[in-house]
């Protein structure tokens, strides 16, 4: 099992790269050079070829290895990180990211989709029932270091690195991944499905038809789509918000992207050696969001401060204290929440014929993709026409969701 947990740590440590570089180092950059917090939250947009997983997930069921897969789409990123070196984010007063850069960032997102629908496809195949709350974990953790990495630790070391130096490194990060993707002696072309296992449905409707019919598919997929939306939508905003009070950019990157996620990392951990302990997944799921929303509770009181005219999070303010601990707790919080819902998708996922279990879990996934982005997207947007206060009791409504979800939980998954 070790082999099996180092190969995925590695592959998603790199797979978190581009997330941690559009949602914590990118959307700082483009605040701190006058974009609105409309424009900023819009940004979100490039995330799109995420939600369209399900287009070329039964390709990867179908045709070719996940060696092949992983390694063509991780090569893929390189070159457009070697293109994007050659790009400025943004100009200082300009109103929006320029076009060319827009492009790429598009394009890294569709390479890192496809890498997305392999990495996940071997993951559910390699591991065995008693090893998904340990392989999760890595997964996760592994996911939100590369993030944190991209995020946080770039931001801090952007004003010594230079933009093109920064995309130049993630550049040859990805080919050395790209290598190791196609030399792993534990990537395997995948064995044909056994005649027992229906094949996949080719035509659309008889495939999400298929995809369906799996026992516990439809709560999970109403459950990933709602269990982040408050969450999320808070996230988002809080770092700008304190940016705006008088942070700075490297600060933001050493809490948000670099405490905060080792906060989250923390938290992952702690949900592996719950689940090893053999805890039902759903029953901690519920403690989960409890704690979880009486922090998110917390925030909002701590965002009405923020919110005044005179608020401040100077040197040595208090509220500079309790800002980074409510980023810390929440982002502790979020993986606990995140590694054991991430362990109930697979765990589905497995109940699928072997033919179907990439679409499958890149169905949840895409879903799960969809509720933290709506959120994500549109919580610039929100602030700005609601006004902070109302936004931010909005988001801690709709953190009580997925408390409501869990009491229709089907037995399958318990």
């Amino acid at each position: 099992m070790r082999g099996k947990l180092l190969l995925l740590a590695g592959l998603y440590l790199v797979q978190g790269l581009p997330y941690g570089l559009q949602s914590g180092l990118l959307p700082i950059l483009l605040r701190a050079r006058g974009l609105s917090l409309t424009r900023v939250g819009l940004a979100k947009a490039l995330y799109a070829p995420w939600l369209f997983k399900l287009a070329w997930a039964p390709l990867v069921d179908r045709r070719g290895s996940p060696r092949a897969w992983l390694a063509l789409s991780t090569a893929a990123l390189g070159l457009v990180c070697g293109l994007l070196a050659a790009l400025p984010p943004a100009q200082d007063g300009q109103a929006a990211m320029p076009i060319p850069v827009a492009g790429l960032l598009l394009l890294l997102n569709l390479a890192a989709a496809v890498q997305d629908v392999a990495l996940d496809t071997l993951a559910v195949q390699l591991l065995e029932p008693t090893e998904l709350g340990p392989g999760n974990t890595v997964q996760v953790v592994a996911y939100k270091l590369g993030a944190a990495l991209a995020g946080g630790g770039l931001l801090a070391l952007l004003p010594t690195l230079s933009w093109p130096r920064l995309f130049l490194l993630l550049a040859a990060t990805y080919w050395l991944a790209a290598a190791l993707a196609w030399a792993a002696p534990a990537i395997r072309p995948r064995p044909p499905p056994q005649l027992s296992e229906p094949h996949p449905p080719g035509k659309a409707a008889h495939l999400l038809q298929g995809l369906l019919a799996v026992p516990g598919t439809v709560w999970t997929a109403g459950f990933v789509s709602t269990y982040k939306l408050g969450e999320q939508g808070a996230g988002s905003l809080l770092p700008l918000l304190l940016l705006d009070r008088g942070a700075s950019a490297p600060e933001l990157g050493l809490w948000n992207g670099v405490g905060a996620v080792a906060c989250s990392i923390v938290g992952s951990a702690l949900a592996g050696a719950l689940l090893a302990r053999h805890w039902r997944p759903l029953s901690l799921l519920r403690s989960l969001l409890r704690l979880r929303l009486a922090g998110l509770a917390c925030q909002t009181v701590l965002l009405f401060h923020l919110d005044s005219p005179d608020a401040s999070v100077g040197p040595a303010s208090v509220l500079r204290g309790a800002a980074v601990l409510s980023l810390c707790l929440q982002h502790f919080l979020g993986g606990l929440v995140t590694t054991v819902t991430f362990t109930v998708m697979m765990r589905c996922s497995q109940l699928a014929p072997r033919a179907l279990q990439a679409t499958h879990y890149s169905l949840l996934a895409t879903l799960e993709l969809l509720g933290k982005l709506l959120l994500g997207a549109l919580s610039g947007a929100l602030a700005d026409g609601l006004g902070l206060r109302l936004c931010f009791s909005l988001l801690l409504a709709l953190s009580a969701l997925p408390l409501l979800d869990l009491g229709l939980a089907p037995s399958s998954l318990a």
